[in-house]
């Protein structure tokens, strides 16, 4: 393993290599960029190559330190489950230890100010066994506001043993004054030849799927490693009927059987609660397509290729404005499920807010 190894954003990795050949490595950093395009797994390469023992501006992955690197990682991965796992969420922060190479993420809904808090107190501390202490601090965006305080301090008079990089998917989901505390290094989403040729190579793919596997990956070399089309199309299938229920019906004529038909479809959107995030997602992703079908007519860059026959009608029944609704609807459906409310019931709301529009 080395940066040779990493896929797409070959920007960012050249710039990382030539601090650390350099020698000018600033002491925090933050790497942004859209999820699943390796910013985490590129600033764990970076702690490796720090380290490494044979290297100057890579990492063997063979050496004593390389080793170690791994070991350190994969048992703060370990300790952040175990962590989740606590029923008791204000018992999740007691006796934290951190390693020279750390992971820190969230262990509840934030990273929590006893996460800071042992940051602080092993930063100016020596690192044990290696030249230096890195934290790797993922979802940054995630900083509970009092935690924030307490990494601005630690930031303002970095110990120059010790590195820190923070990871998220919008650098302005930091507060201002610990971005201009931080080198950034932008990412951005990964060539479709790039994901292809993980599709072909990795997974299988078939001719069939590879297009629409490619368009669903949307740049994520995370979502190509793991798309599965089949559970994918399942987890649609209720938005079609949803959608096409209300694109092809007359709303003047709908009958008890209709209104049953609508609702079966909303309900079959939230039978697996644990699924709804990846299944609003999905509805997102249809109305992205269907309003660029709406407001251009092209194809470029839909991502649903596979069912253009079937929704492209429905773009001009439903227009530009009615879809509009329609993403204010799954923005509420959102805002309700994170307060806990029925999730049925924003999708119900949307479905009849549409209704009651074309009656008008």
């Amino acid at each position: 393993m080395s940066f040779d190894s990493f896929l797409g954003n070959s920007e960012a990795v050249k710039a990382l290599r030539g601090m650390i050949s350099s020698g000018r490595v600033p002491g925090s950093l933050v790497f942004a960029g859209p999820d699943g395009v390796g910013k985490r797994t590129l600033a764990e390469m970076m702690a490796k190559a720090l380290n490494c023992e044979r290297l100057k501006d890579d990492f063997c992955g063979q050496c004593s330190r390389c080793v170690k690197s791994e070991q350190m990682l994969a048992a703060s991965r370990e300790e952040l489950e175990r962590r989740r796992g606590i029923k008791d969420a204000n018992r999740r922060g007691e006796g934290l230890i951190y390693f020279d190479v750390q992971l820190i993420a969230p262990i509840t809904r934030y990273i929590l100010t006893e996460q800071v808090r042992q940051i602080r107190q092993t930063a100016y501390t020596r690192p044990f066994e290696m030249p230096r202490r890195i934290f790797i601090i993922d979802r940054a965006q995630l900083l509970h506001w009092q935690a924030v305080d307490l990494l601005l301090k630690v930031l303002e008079e970095p110990p120059e043993s010790t590195l820190f990089l923070l990871v998220c998917p919008n650098v302005h989901e930091l507060r201002a004054t610990i971005r201009s505390r931080c080198f950034k290094v932008m990412f951005k989403e990964v060539g479709h030849e790039v994901i292809r040729g993980v599709m072909e190579r990795d997974r299988g793919f078939t001719k069939e799927d590879l297009e629409l596997g490619v368009r669903i990956a949307a740049g994520s070399i995370a979502r190509a490693k793991s798309l599965d089309l089949a559970a994918y199309r399942q987890l649609r299938e209720p938005w079609v009927n949803l959608l096409g229920a209300l694109a092809t019906r007359d709303a003047a004529k709908l009958g008890p059987q209709d209104w049953k038909r609508l609702f079966d479809a909303t309900r079959a959107l939230t039978e697996n609660r644990e699924q709804f995030e990846e299944t609003l997602g999905i509805g997102y992703g249809l109305l992205h397509d269907l309003l660029e079908l709406a407001e251009s007519d092209s194809t470029q860059r839909l991502a649903n290729l596979d069912l253009l026959p079937r929704v492209k009608p429905w773009a001009s029944k439903l227009g530009v404005n009615g879809l509009r609704l329609l993403k204010d609807g799954l923005d509420e459906a959102f805002k309700l499920q994170a307060r806990n409310v029925n999730q049925q019931l924003g999708f119900d709301s949307m479905a009849v807010g549409m209704m009651d529009r074309r009656l008008r």
